[in-house]
């Protein structure tokens, strides 16, 4: 299994959840001491990645199959940034940060695994949209349009690959509390009225279970009582 973003958040949680049911996991992340910490706290196999380094997709993405000993069972797309600038504020660089990560490299690493898949006739794809991903917001221009990409993306490949039992799967969490949103990327308390990392992950590890005969188009989870 290889889990995008996986040394914080939901990728680590998701990560944490499937190693104590035995699977081997490849977690990637950009802090190289981050992700050993975390790596050998989980017992996952760390792997230094930035996915928005578009042009080192190919040779990264051979790296982490070799990893996993050829095999790939699940790809978690779970990478991802977010920035919220006003219509009138946004820059080049906030589209291109923003895309180069959340859409360009998901898209190109997805498309290196995919052959793997193919001749295993077999293997998930669980892409991590957001609620974004479904309704539009104020300081959303550039993050939301970005994760409405990411739903088109996932059911083009719904319609491309189900013909080589290939499931592809969005799963749209609402606020969650984890590091995504701060600066220093610290971790967040989870909150009573929020999604924490966990509620994702098991909503993850629940598709992936799913007899291999059927496959979860898309969820979306909220938080019960958020006020």
């Amino acid at each position: 299994m290889l889990i995008t973003g996986g040394s914080s958040g939901i990728g680590k949680e998701t990560a944490r959840k499937f190693i104590a049911q035995g699977a081997t996991v490849v977690i990637t992340g950009r802090d190289y001491q981050k992700l050993q910490e975390v790596a050998t706290e989980l017992g996952a196999i760390p792997f230094l990645f930035d996915i928005s380094d578009l042009k080192s997709i190919p040779e990264k993405a051979k790296e982490a199959i070799g990893l996993l000993g050829g095999k790939v069972d699940v790809l978690i797309n779970n990478a991802g940034i977010g920035v919220f600038p006003l219509l009138g504020e946004i820059t080049e660089q906030h589209l291109l940060d923003v895309y180069n990560t959340n859409v360009f490299g998901l898209i190109l690493l997805t498309q290196e695994i995919v052959p793997v898949f193919k001749k295993q006739n077999y293997g998930n794809i669980i892409n991590i949209g957001s609620t974004a991903s479904l309704k539009g917001f104020a300081r959303g221009s550039v993050y939301a349009t970005s994760k409405f990409a990411v739903r088109g993306l996932t059911q083009s490949w719904q319609a491309e690959l189900r013909k080589d039992n290939i499931r592809v799967s969005l799963v749209n969490p609402s606020e969650v509390t984890t590091a995504f949103a701060d600066a220093t990327r610290k971790e967040r308390v989870e909150e009573s009225n929020k999604l924490g990392a966990e509620d994702i992950a098991h909503t993850i590890i629940s598709i992936v279970e799913m007899r291999d005969k059927g496959f979860v188009p898309e969820v979306t989870v909220w938080a019960t009582n958020p006020f």
